[in-house]
């Protein structure tokens, strides 16, 4: 076992606190906030981004919470939620996240580019895949599409994305509080098979990133030979240049392991309670690269009015168009276009079209538009949001065909009307 395997080291992960991300505008904040006091949860505002939280109250299981259930949290190790953070795409910003599963930094990202901005999540394992469109979906991240490529080089011109995340495939001896089998499965030469990939995968990252673009580099193992040595090859063998890391505020990080590599971040797992994180972020030497205009997106045109027929609001929808393929509804952002057709991906479904007639998922709240009278049950406790939850009806009355489901005045989803009583239906 060589000296920079976990075994030789005293300093393994303490047991991390739990945290989370706030998946929301942020005029709705203080909504989503009341949604999870109203379970009994309450978080501590994380000094590095005010959309992070560290966990004060739990009194029943977080991810059980309603406010988990509808999407509007994302439970995520704080060390996770840096790479976004410190790569800092701009808004309306087209981005790549290359190895994009679970979707925690997808997702992230997603919401630091805003409505405007796309994010495109490669993930090369189809059950991973489906986990990364799962959360996308379920948070209601529509800006943002997905594809499954063991190799992206072929698909887009150089220098295709102004912003990339790269969090390749690693050993991940950065997360043994969890994960202790890591120690053994990925022990001495065992990781060269990974460090190979993740050469590949950089060598990609730098074609695909335009000239002044920004690249992050981050893994959850604190192995050299993954980190240091890693952007010692990149800043050797590669058109990228090193971009100095600013420590955000409530970490420690360690220094590097390498006298030949500096400003790069390693988060002190144990003085942090996070995972054990590297992250090193780089720029696009050369000049302009011409880039091909954008293609025209596929599927079918849905008509707005038949969103409009099934109490749906188009204008809560970033730039782009719904898309029917076949029976099923996919919104595709316009930033989508960039994507060539021969790139199989997929948009976020939003509902189904048959015969003309659009109906929304239960789940796609981006569709709703913002609470008044008459469109919707708002609800200002959970008695009843619980009750339809749980399989029971409640009285229509006047509500339309497709009403919304609110907590006091944030949107949830759309119930089913069937006779005079109201249903929850996400199947």
């Amino acid at each position: 076992m060589s000296q920079s395997d976990p075994a030789h080291r005293d300093d393994a992960p303490a047991r991390a606190g739990r945290s989370f991300r706030l998946v929301c505008p942020a005029q709705d904040i203080p909504l989503v906030e009341a949604l999870l006091a109203a379970t009994g949860h309450h978080g501590q505002p994380e000094p590095f981004s005010p959309w992070c939280r560290r966990l004060a109250d739990e009194p029943m299981p977080l991810g059980s919470s309603l406010a988990a259930r509808f999407g509007y949290i994302h439970i995520q190790d704080r060390s996770s939620m840096l790479p976004p953070l410190l790569l800092d795409p701009p808004a309306g910003a087209r981005v790549l996240d290359m190895c994009a599963a679970p979707g925690g930094k997808t997702g992230f990202l997603a919401q630091l580019v805003g409505p405007t901005g796309f994010v495109l999540g490669n993930e090369p394992s189809p059950d991973r895949l489906a986990t990364l469109r799962q959360t996308l979906s379920r948070e209601n991240l529509a800006n943002t599409a997905t594809c499954a490529q063991t190799d992206l080089s072929s698909y887009f011109p150089e220098g295709a994305f102004t912003h990339i995340l790269l969090d390749p495939p690693c050993s991940g001896w950065g997360t043994l509080d969890k994960n202790p089998q890591a120690a053994r499965i990925w022990s001495g030469d065992k990781v060269a098979p990974l460090i190979a990939l993740q050469r590949k995968l950089l060598e990609t990252a730098a074609r695909l990133l335009a000239p002044g673009g920004r690249l992050l580099y981050s893994t959850c193992t604190t192995n050299v030979a993954e980190n240091e040595d890693q952007t010692r090859f990149a800043l050797d063998h590669l058109a990228l240049a090193p971009l100095p890391l600013t420590p955000p505020e409530g970490f420690v990080f360690e220094a590097p392991r390498r006298d030949d590599v500096s400003g790069v971040l390693r988060v002190d797992s144990r003085a942090s309670a996070a995972q054990g994180f590297y992250m090193a972020l780089y720029e696009k030497t050369g000049g302009a690269v011409a880039v091909g205009a954008d293609g025209e997106l596929p599927g079918t045109p849905v008509p707005e009015k038949a969103l409009v027929a099934a109490g749906c609001d188009p204008a809560g929808l970033p730039p782009g168009t719904v898309m029917a393929f076949g029976d099923k509804a996919f919104f595709l952002h316009a930033g989508a276009a960039v994507i060539p057709d021969r790139l199989r991906y997929q948009g976020y479904q939003v509902g189904t079209y048959r015969s003309g007639v659009f109906r929304p998922l239960a789940r796609a709240r981006v569709l709703l538009s913002r609470w008044v009278f008459g469109v919707g049950l708002n609800e200002d406790a959970l008695c009843r949001i619980e009750a339809l939850l749980a399989g029971q009806s409640l009285p229509a009355g006047e509500l339309p065909v497709r009403p919304g489901l609110f907590f006091r005045g944030l949107p949830l989803g759309f119930l089913a009307r069937k006779g005079a009583r109201l249903l929850w239906s996400d199947r």
